[in-house]
């Protein structure tokens, strides 16, 4: 069905607009969550004497979570619903939040933290399968940017509230209100918007894909008009017998949807999993987690490299709301090659610049020994980052999720999303554990590597990829 059957096909209803934005609060979440703990782990390795192997698990235990909050997600909502998915991942931001909060040694405070990333994997999943269900074609793309935006705002939020509470404390460690350490209010704070997320997940209407599948039609019918804009009720039952065309409602979804051919999983699964793939392996997330420590290591000042990292969190949001829109103009498939293209030249700018850092040995035993890009050098790794950060915000941050929650079929939507993104989070879990090591051994190395995936993301989605935009869920094809 094309979009004449909306009352304005050029236009946007509000009520799919008001309903996308609550599901995104999932994305403020999924980055939220993901950032509050780095203004915590200089507190939590003193406060239960921690050493770097357990410190380094107890931050990224929670990206073990989100890759089996991601697995379940799809399977739990094509059985429950999206809506009772989300008031679920609501849960357990909350209680991973307070739980953290109130933590009494690194083994609970890991088992909190695992929690934790269970609903992250679980938003990250919901959010983009919902809103491109409850979306119009022609806005769908912009729509589903949100989910994007809102984790990269998440992101800032957390480093913003760490900021405020550890400056109001004098230090994360330090005690603050009702006699609680900083570090405490940090995973705290996350209860305020993870019970917001809960409350609106209770008034949001229910898929109407997912509706059609359980043979609820009136309350299909109900969400096509009041939140698609579908106004006739021709043109409802048109849509309803074209979702009915395409969802198995005598199949339960599961794996065996996703098998098929010489590759064992069907082509477009595969395509999902590698997007995903590409997504973490071009190194976004060294930028984010370690860029305070990156850029204190070639020189910069302590206070210099906060600010550059605070600065890299601002462009971030920016550049993706350019993505937001562009991405229903130009197209999913322009947007990633152009992506690929300067993430590439932002990061071979970086490895040939950190080639040229000066080591200057220890003056004392003992002592470390420093390093520094000499000249201009400094200034263009800086270009190269930001340049790095402004392809991936406006093309492979948002669009990746744009895509995974519109190229599956209707028969297998949910749980070839959910493997997609558990495939995400493990290639999330091994660069970030990756990139110490290969810091050490040579940044030179690290970021030639990530250069090269971007280079091969380029390839891939050149010979791979087909463009969605402005076509129907109900015309996607496995």
């Amino acid at each position: 069905m094309s979009d004449a059957s909306v009352s304005n096909p050029h236009k946007t209803p509000k009520k799919v607009v008001g309903v996308a934005i609550a599901a995104a609060i999932g994305g403020f979440l999924f980055g939220f969550d993901s950032s509050v703990i780095n203004g915590a782990v200089d507190a939590i390795e003193g406060e239960f004497s921690l050493g770097p192997v357990l410190l380094g698990f107890a931050v990224s235990c929670a990206l073990l979570g989100a890759m089996v909050g991601a697995w379940i997600a799809g399977p739990f909502a094509d059985r429950q619903g999206r809506v009772r998915a989300m008031v679920l991942a609501s849960a357990l931001f909350t209680v991973s939040a307070i739980g953290s909060g109130f933590a009494f040694g690194v083994t609970d405070l890991i088992i909190w933290r695992f929690l934790g990333g269970v609903g992250v994997g679980m938003a990250s999943v919901l959010a983009p399968a919902y809103i491109a269900e409850v979306s119009p074609a022609h806005s769908r793309g912009r729509l589903a940017s949100l989910q994007q935006l809102a984790i990269v705002i998440g992101i800032f939020a957390a480093l913003l509230t760490d900021a405020v509470i550890a400056d109001a404390a004098g230090g994360a460690a330090q005690e603050g209100w009702f006699g609680l350490e900083a570090w405490r209010w940090m995973f705290l704070s996350e209860t305020i918007p993870a019970v917001i997320y809960g409350v609106l997940a209770l008034r949001l209407p229910e898929s109407p894909r997912y509706l059609v599948a359980k043979s609820d039609y009136a309350r299909a019918g109900k969400a096509l008009a009041e939140v698609v804009g579908i106004t006739s009720k021709e043109g409802v039952e048109e849509k309803i017998a074209e979702i009915k065309a395409t969802i198995n409602v005598e199949t339960k979804q599961g794996l065996h949807t996703l098998v098929g051919g010489r590759a064992w999983l069907l082509p477009i699964v595969w395509v999902g999993i590698l997007l995903s793939v590409f997504q973490q392996f071009v190194g976004i997330n060294v930028i984010f987690y370690y860029s305070t420590t990156l850029w204190q290591s070639v020189g910069f000042a302590e206070e210099d490299s906060f600010a550059i990292s605070v600065g890299t969190s601002i462009l971030n949001i920016v550049v993706t709301i350019l993505a937001i829109l562009l991405v229903d103009k130009i197209g999913r498939k322009p947007l990633l090659m152009i992506g690929s293209t300067g993430m590439s030249i932002g990061l071979l700018t970086m490895a040939i610049s950190f080639a040229q850092a000066i080591v200057t040995p220890a003056t004392e035993p003992g002592g470390e020994a420093t390093v520094s890009l000499p000249g201009a050098w400094g200034v263009i790794a800086l270009i190269g980052a930001n340049l790095f950060v402004v392809a991936f915000g406006m093309s492979w941050g948002p669009v990746v999720w744009v895509l995974l929650g519109e190229i599956f079929p209707n028969r297998m939507r949910a749980v070839a999303l959910s493997v997609a993104a558990a495939a995400q989070w493990l290639a999330n879990f091994a660069i970030t554990q990756s990139f110490p090591s290969l810091a050490d051994a040579s940044l030179v190395l690290a970021y030639g590597i990530y250069a090269g995936f971007a280079i091969l993301s380029l390839l891939f989605v050149w010979r791979f990829v087909e463009e969605t935009n402005g076509k129907e869920l109900e015309s996607m094809r496995s």
